[in-house]
């Protein structure tokens, strides 16, 4: 099985608009990530454009389709369309959401949470097993934004993730924002919870900025919308936990409300000089 192993530097996720400005010059970018979904077309300019970074650049592919956490069978075609999209640009990291998007024909624009059950557990290790076999590399499971917890779960979700890990070999992606807005929405402590975290098995780091709103009750909630910079309580969760762990690749991902490349490019060289000032600190 193929490795995912990604440089240890801060990377962004790709967009479009950045390209030109990106192919201007050399970029201080450890990696770009994408979606597999936005690349599984034949040709036209996605496939120029990320054809040319990969040239120069290592490469994360980001799956958001997959719906690995269903307990329905897997889209074999969609897992087919991924694997020719893995195929071609042989990237360092796939990795995918622990969640589910699909039911029958209908698709959800949405990754949607799971039940934490002994059922839901082996469903869930046996698509990752099938991913895995069908694409003849490492995958990486992220761990999920949500905002309501399930009253049948009987695992935490670290320990979900770390038997998920323990039982297919696959890796995690650990997203620090994921686990500050989930936290913060279920009203517990996010420093507890990155210190049960099984970052043995982490390979990729995420980064990203949520929104803030009120709740029905008039209660905060945290919305995970990848619109905004990465806010300081989610650096200081980064910083600690690259503080212990050593450097890991880390992405800034930024999907709405897109900004201008240099200030994007200034999100992923905060990351790096958190990074160098941990490889400071190992060496």
């Amino acid at each position: 099985m193929k490795p995912s192993e990604l440089p240890r530097r801060a990377g962004v996720g790709f967009k479009p608009e950045h390209f030109a400005a990106i192919d201007a010059a050399s970029q201080p970018i450890g990696f770009f990530e994408v979606h597999a979904e936005n690349y599984m077309g034949a040709g036209g300019p996605p496939h120029a454009q990320l054809g040319r970074l990969r040239r120069d650049y290592a490469l994360s592919i980001h799956g958001v389709g997959l719906s690995v956490g269903s307990m329905q069978p897997l889209d074999t075609d969609h897992l087919a369309r991924l694997k020719i999209v893995c195929d071609r640009y042989e990237p360092e990291s796939f990795s995918e959401h622990l969640a589910w998007s699909s039911h029958d024909t209908t698709f959800l624009n949405d990754l949607l949470p799971l039940p934490y059950t002994e059922a839901t557990l082996a469903q869930v290790c046996a698509h990752v097993d099938q991913v895995q076999t069908l694409l003849g590399r490492r995958m990486l499971l992220e761990n999920p934004a949500t905002y309501l917890l399930f009253e049948e779960s009987t695992i935490e979700e670290t320990d979900f993730l770390a038997e998920v890990a323990r039982r297919t070999g696959c890796g995690l992606l650990l997203d620090v924002n994921n686990v500050f807005v989930a936290a913060t929405n279920h009203r517990m402590d996010p420093g507890a919870y990155l210190k049960r975290f099984p970052v043995q098995w982490v390979r990729e780091i995420h980064l990203s900025g949520h929104s803030e709103t009120i709740d029905d009750s008039g209660a905060p909630l945290l919305i995970d919308s990848h619109d905004t910079p990465v806010k300081d309580p989610v650096w200081e969760l980064y910083e600690e936990l690259i503080g212990r762990t050593g450097p890991i690749a880390s992405l800034v991902e930024w999907d709405n409300d897109v900004p201008e490349w240099p200030v994007l490019r200034a999100e992923a060289e905060a990351a790096d000089a958190i990074l160098k000032r941990a490889a400071r600190r190992a060496a």
